[in-house]
């Protein structure tokens, strides 16, 4: 995997434009779930931040969950304001992120994502996502990510 992969690169440029401070970092090709991401980059697995997108009746929910917490898809759907959220199958996912599933950045989609952020992550100082690659992860900050993303904070358990 190399740091100069097309969805890697667009991921870069994308959070060079949004002023974005953290260092990106490839991970080795095994590391496919959050707690060997965690495992991998010395943290709590609570500290990853997992992009779920999911399908609201046709329109897109990007949330960003903490690697800690499975997302109440009912609870979450009424704090987003919409009836029902369905995990959004890999083609869907594709089309609104331009991305692959196990990669989804926060940023960097073809059109703008409605976007909410585990509440969870404050607690920790260092938060890290995905950089448009299943392999690639950035560091930031819960704040930040609130920033980058133009985000509302949710509680997802």
């Amino acid at each position: 995997m190399s740091a100069d992969h097309l969805s890697i690169s667009r991921f870069r440029a994308e959070h060079a434009r949004r002023g974005g401070a953290g260092q990106i970092v490839i991970l080795p090709d095994a590391v496919h779930t959050a707690a060997l991401a965690a495992e991998a980059l010395g943290c709590e697995v609570g500290a990853i931040a997992n992009s779920l997108l999911f399908d609201a009746a046709g329109s897109p929910v990007l949330i960003l969950t903490s690697g800690a917490h499975r997302v109440d898809t009912q609870k979450t759907a009424a704090g987003v304001g919409v009836e029902k959220l369905q995990r959004a199958r890999p083609e869907f996912v594709r089309q609104h992120t331009g991305q692959a599933i196990g990669g989804v950045s926060p940023i960097g989609h073809p059109a703008p994502v409605p976007t909410y952020v585990d509440s969870w992550l404050q607690r920790y100082d260092i938060v890290w996502a995905a950089a448009g690659h299943p392999a690639a992860v950035f560091s930031t900050t819960y704040d930040e990510l609130i920033a980058l993303t133009g985000a509302s904070p949710i509680d997802v358990e």
